[in-house]
């Protein structure tokens, strides 16, 4: 059996290590509050949507299909939920009671795996009737496909054809076992018998009986009881290992579920808070690898919506076919605020989740790379500057056509000459490499020189600023212009005396 919840075709690999960039893009993205979000203090959870999250897809039919199960889950909370406590009932239910099927004689691990595949097969009942009673409110395909599968597997001759293997394997009325003469006559080729019916009473009575012959061990001959119990475990030793490989076939689809499902109570804790706290959600529609695609109207940082528990500004742009995007502007004027709530939207959007808009439309990318401005660490053997190149450097060694990668005050530990310069060399030859570029930059040289080129793929974003020096946090098109309002600032921190 398979969930084939988070792929069409495939399982979720839970051992899968993160991305090499993953803990750049947690840092600068501040992707942890996203996950503590989605997990609610579950660290099984939060291990999960952190794997799927940072992980993401490039194949656009895959973000379809998760988007159309993440539909269903919206509308469908309290089943989901009631599906997710399966797995988890299976494991804290495990942990309550010593299970022999760990064991290492054939007597102890069949008795440990008739008691372990009792327990999930009251757990696959209820399952089954979760199933019958709620598939018909289920619209996407992995769901459908998913009960599908249990209504065709979890029939009720399957639960009864258990249930009687169940009771015939713990030998109530002792084992059966034929043996062959071997050299010296040792026994060989044991083989475990079905026990026969029993007859009638008046039948046993009134019917003549085979010649059979019996012998009894003494209650103190412990060497005898040894050589039976031998016996015994050479008989059932077949069938405890097929019994015990079937309790880990239905263990790992339970642990499978879990995992799969994990994700999408994930986005339902999610989806919860934002809700409660008025901030929007949509559905975004992801193009091809080979697009340029950018739009999106209202979309704002989720995780500053968490962190203040309610809703934010948010920005519009329409950008389809642009490649270079260029954000200056006044101070705390919400530019990094904006670069970041595109990289959250772009990787909750590859992971087929909703985003934190009234609507956004991308191109996939085939790596999402940040290189933000890093505070000043005293035990760096280098300067600053040398620092900001490494890290650079770095990403570059995982760099692929078709990525998208975020600057926030890069290369600004130097003079506005130099650091212009190198910001333009790197960013001329990301373009290039097909690699779609956001620039956050104070930086007048750099920017104003890509605008005087008149780049037909290039859009040029400015931080609003309003009469008096007041913030409106939003994102306007526009030249970038020489001063970024420092003063402001100056007279935010050092107010004119009154007079």
């Amino acid at each position: 059996m398979k969930a084939y919840l988070l792929y069409k075709d495939q399982d979720f690999d839970q051992g899968q290590s993160l991305p090499p960039n993953a803990q750049g893009l947690t840092q600068d993205l501040e992707l942890s509050t996203l996950f503590q979000a989605m997990a609610q203090s579950d660290k099984y959870t939060f291990n999960i949507v952190e794997k799927v999250i940072l992980a993401r897809t490039q194949d656009v039919d895959t973000i379809h299909y998760r988007q159309d199960i993440l539909k269903d889950c919206l509308k469908n909370p309290a089943v989901v939920r009631e599906i997710y406590q399966i797995p988890i009932e299976s494991i804290e239910r495990r942990q309550r009671h010593w299970m022999g099927i760990f064991g290492s004689y054939p007597t102890i691990i069949l008795s440990g795996a008739v008691e372990l595949m009792g327990l999930f097969v009251s757990l696959l009942h209820r399952l089954k009737q979760i199933a019958d009673e709620h598939a018909g409110q289920f619209e996407s395909q992995g769901f459908r496909r998913f009960f599908a599968m249990i209504q065709k597997e979890l029939d009720d001759d399957y639960f009864a054809s258990v249930q009687a293997h169940l009771a015939r394997l713990r030998f109530d009325d002792g084992v059966l076992i034929s043996a062959e003469l071997g050299k010296g006559n040792e026994g060989k080729n044991y083989v475990l018998r079905k026990a026969p019916d029993k007859p009638h009473w008046l039948r046993r009575v009134f019917t003549h009986q085979p010649v059979s012959y019996t012998f009894s061990i003494h209650p103190r001959d412990e060497s005898g009881a040894r050589a039976l119990e031998d016996l015994r475990n050479r008989g059932i030793n077949l069938v405890a290992n097929a019994l015990a490989q079937s309790t880990d076939h239905v263990d790992s689809f339970l642990k499978l579920l879990r995992a799969e499902l994990a994700f999408y109570i994930g986005c339902l804790n999610l989806s919860e808070q934002l809700s409660q706290q008025g901030s929007a959600v949509s559905f975004p529609t992801p193009a091809g690898l080979e697009e340029r695609r950018l739009a999106f109207a209202g979309l704002y940082d989720v995780c500053l919506a968490l962190t203040m528990k309610q809703s934010v500004v948010g920005n519009e742009v329409k950008a389809d076919g642009k490649a270079l995007f260029i954000i200056t502007g006044a101070n705390q004027g919400g530019k990094s605020t904006a670069l970041r709530s595109i990289g959250l939207a772009q990787m909750m959007m590859q992971a087929g989740m909703f985003v934190p808009a009234n609507s956004f439309s991308a191109n996939v990318c085939s790596g999402i790379f940040t290189h933000y401005k890093r505070k000043e660490d005293a035990s760096m053997e280098s300067g600053k500057l040398d620092e900001e190149l490494s890290r650079m450097s770095e990403i570059v060694n995982h760099l692929k056509p078709n990525a998208m990668m975020l600057f926030n005050e890069s290369f600004a530990a130097t003079n506005e000459r130099e650091g212009s310069e190198i910001a333009r060399q790197i960013t001329r030859a990301l373009l290039e490499s097909r690699v779609k570029v956001f620039f956050v930059t104070h930086q007048y040289d750099f920017a104003h020189g890509f605008y005087a080129q008149k780049m037909d793929d290039a859009l040029f974003l400015r931080a609003g600023r309003q009469t008096g020096g007041g913030r409106n946090f939003k994102l306007t098109e526009g030249e970038p212009l020489q001063t970024s309002y420092g003063e402001d600032l100056y007279h935010n921190v050092f107010p004119a005396p009154a007079v």
